[in-house]
Formats: structure tokens, sequence, C-alpha cells
């Protein structure tokens, strides 16, 4: 005659049902969390350099716009007609037009429309697959010694950017350093790229620091600060700081305030 099963015995098994099931969910959600973060940092490492190309690109118009904004009327008079001319055939995809159009400028302008010129020429001969060209052009302008240093700071960025596929981890890391510091302009964009080459040369330890370092600066884009707070958390670095606090900018971003404990 079989033994029917006691309290005791039917409390113990459901408990080993119990921790089993929950070793077999943290086992799953570890798996889960390991192929999410495999699979960001493999996007990362494919497209991060478009997202920040893109980024550089709006900094490129934006240090066009506060170049001409300093400099008087009438000795931009000529100049800018030629700039604005070709900034008109790039939006209409008139490449080739707007190229011919920069070149005299970009060969004997005044040193800061010069440097404009380049600079548009240089992309003009990105979206063509030209990227040698381009290059040259942005580095022609990073050694001016007559321009603003934000924008001979941007030529060399756009440099890196451009020919990072054939330059060495440790050229691009020898050159972003300066201008990956805090308080320096271009902080955030210069620092994403630099993590990057720290990646790129197996160096995850100072990668994540860079990412977190950047997360952690409110003066950085917020879209620039999720993307490096989400890269800090794949390495391994807490980006995130006070939980709380996160909550309340979520919240505050959203036009939502967090319930409290009573729901208020």
């Amino acid at each position: 005659m079989a033994l029917l099963p006691t309290p005791n015995s039917a409390s113990a098994a459901d408990r080993k049902a119990k921790a089993r099931a929950a070793e077999d969910d943290a086992l799953l959600r570890e798996v889960d969390d390991a192929v999410r973060s495999d699979q960001y940092l493999g996007i990362w490492q494919k497209y991060g350099l478009y997202i920040v190309g893109a980024i550089v690109l709006a900094l490129l118009v934006f240090a066009a716009v506060l170049f001409f904004g300093h400099r008087s009327e009438g000795s931009l008079e000529a100049d800018s007609e030629v700039l604005v001319t070709a900034l008109d055939k790039v939006e209409a995809s008139n490449l080739k037009a707007a190229d011919s159009d920069l070149a005299p400028l970009a060969k004997d302008g005044e040193s800061g429309a010069q440097a404009q010129a380049l600079m548009l020429r240089a992309g003009i001969a990105l979206e063509q697959g030209r990227p040698k060209d381009a290059v040259a052009m942005f580095e022609q302008v990073a050694a001016m010694d007559d321009i603003p240093e934000s924008l001979s700071n941007l030529a060399e960025l756009r440099a890196v950017l451009a020919s990072y596929d054939t330059i060495k981890p440790a050229e691009a890391i020898r050159r972003l350093t300066p201008l990956a510091q805090e308080g320096e302009p271009y902080f955030g964009t210069a620092g994403e790229v630099l993590a990057m080459a720290y990646l790129d040369a197996g160096d995850k330890k100072k990668a994540g620091a860079l990412f977190e370092k950047i997360a952690r600066n409110e003066d950085v884009a917020d879209t620039t600060r999720g993307r490096a707070r989400q890269m800090a958390s794949v390495l391994g670095f807490d980006a995130v700081g006070d939980a709380d606090q996160l909550v309340e900018e979520l919240g505050g971003a959203t036009g939502r305030r967090p319930a409290g404990p009573q729901g208020q």
C-alpha cells in the first residue's frame, strides 16, 4: 500500500520546485542580458561611426553659423554668397556644381572663409566616396593657425572619423585624447569615438570609464549621454548614479511626476 504524502513532504517538494524555477529564471535572465549586451556592443562597433558622423556634420553646420555671425557684413558679402549658394546646391544634391563653386574659395579665400570652404568640400568628397581627398582637406584646416581653435579641432575630429578605418587605434587615441577632455567643446562626440578606439585596441576598462564619464557629464547632449550610459553598462560600469535622481529626471522629461509612497 502506497503512503500518502504528508503536509511536510508536500511543502518541501513545493519549496524545491519553486527554488528550481527561480534558479532557471535567473539563468535565463543572465543569458538574455548577455545576449543583449553582445548585440548592443556589436551594433555600436558596426554603426557607431555613422551615428557620431551625423552628429559631427551637425556640428560643422553650427560652427559655420557661429563663424559667419562674428564676421563683419562687408568683409563677408562675397565669400558668404559663394558659401550659401554652395550649401543650396548641396541640399539640392548637386554636389559637383557645389564643389566647383567652392574650389576657388578653398584655394585662395581668406583664412576663415577658406577653412569653411575646405570643410564643405571635404564633406562633399565623403558623399562622393573620396575619403582620402576629404581627410587631406580636413587635415589642412586642422593645421591652420589663424582660425578659431574650435574650428581646427572640429576639422581634426572629422579627419579622424573619415580615416578611422585606415588608421591604427593607437593613432586615433593619440589624436582624439586632447579633444576628449571635459570642458572641451567636442568632449561628448570626441569621447565617444575615443572610447570606440579603446575598444578596438582591446582596452575595455578605459573605454568603459570614458563612457561613464560622458554619461555623467551634464553638458553633453542627452542622446549622447544615453548611448554612453548603455555602453558603460554593457562594459560593467555604473553610469546611472543616483537611481532616484534618474527617475526624477525621466519623469520631468516626460511631463509626469513619479508616484510617491502613496501614489502621489
